[in-house]
């Protein structure tokens, strides 16, 4: 059973993150509250804050998933994310269509967004862009567009706490997740090199690793998540030994784990193959040796 509640964590002297229950993890999210002189903003109302979120002026979303935006419903202030997810947050239907599921799962999947994340349409959202900033009196929230995930995925770099969100590079042992429609590896890839290149006292992440604090922890952080990107490489080479198609590299994994099942196994395994293949075939490193098939140079 969902559970609702969530506790509180201050850095510095404006900024909350509202912890999400089993520390974040899926289907649940940590949350970030920021109170400035004239406004308070929250971002990523997740299922934890249902029923008792916070007061806020202003709501903003790092992307159009679901776990970031159960909590909407209990809010009547603007909301703002990445123009090129609005499209997801404007309404549900584009939002499951991004999952590129087959039609019978896109269904279901349509029925969970509405009953157990309260996924609604939220028609007058509006669009932000890189370098977009909230201020909010003595305290600023400026977007840092971080795409890859989602084609608008993006963190939050709040000042002057030195405060980074960095939302769903969430430095998981599962990996970077680059498995939706507009997903992309080469741009979750940039993403990460520009985390990199921000010097912020504290990297807030949108699930279970939370807060770290000093970039140097965080950049050895980040080589742990990026590795596994590396390793999904190695074994699809490895595999390419001989001639293989999307679809056996697909049934091989490159994501999920063997006992993993559901409708959206094989689509995002495909996709992310075919996203390795694309990259690894501009490095020289796989050839289509025929068409549809695929081995290691």
């Amino acid at each position: 059973m969902l559970s609702t509640g969530y506790t509180e964590k201050k850095y510095g002297g404006g900024v909350t993150v509202l912890v999400g229950s089993r520390s974040g993890a899926y289907p649940y999210a940590n949350s970030i509250l920021v109170k400035g002189t004239g406004e308070t903003l929250v971002i990523d109302p997740s299922l934890s804050l249902v029923g008792t979120a916070p007061p806020a002026d202003v709501v903003l979303v790092s992307h159009a998933h679901e776990d970031h935006i159960a909590a909407l419903g209990d809010y009547r202030a603007p909301v703002h994310v990445h123009a090129k997810d609005l499209a997801a947050l404007r309404s549900r239907a584009a939002m499951v269509e991004g999952y590129g599921l087959p039609p019978d799962a896109a269904a279901r999947t349509d029925l969970m967004l509405r009953d157990r994340f309260h996924v609604q349409d939220r028609t007058a959202a509006t669009g932000f862009e890189d370098g977009t900033v909230f201020d909010l009196g003595g305290r600023t929230v400026t977007v840092v567009h971080l795409p890859g995930h989602t084609a608008g995925h993006c963190g939050f770099l709040i000042e002057p706490e030195g405060f980074l969100f960095v939302a769903d590079i969430d430095l998981t042992s599962f990996g970077p997740f680059y498995g939706d429609v507009g997903s992309s590896l080469v741009d979750f890839e940039a993403s990460m090199r520009r985390c990199r290149e921000i010097d912020a006292r504290w990297y807030g992440t949108a699930h279970q690793k939370g807060v770290i604090e000093g970039a140097a922890e965080f950049s050895e952080r980040l080589d742990a998540f990026a590795d596994v990107m590396a390793a999904r490489d190695e074994t699809l080479l490895a595999f390419l030994s001989e001639p293989r198609t999307v679809d056996e590299i697909a049934r091989r994994r490159l994501v999920y784990r063997p006992h993993v099942e559901g409708p959206h196994v094989m689509p995002v395994e495909r996709r992310t193959a075919v996203r390795h293949l694309d990259r690894l075939s501009g490095a020289g490193r796989v050839a289509e040796v025929e068409p549809g098939r695929f081995r290691a140079t």
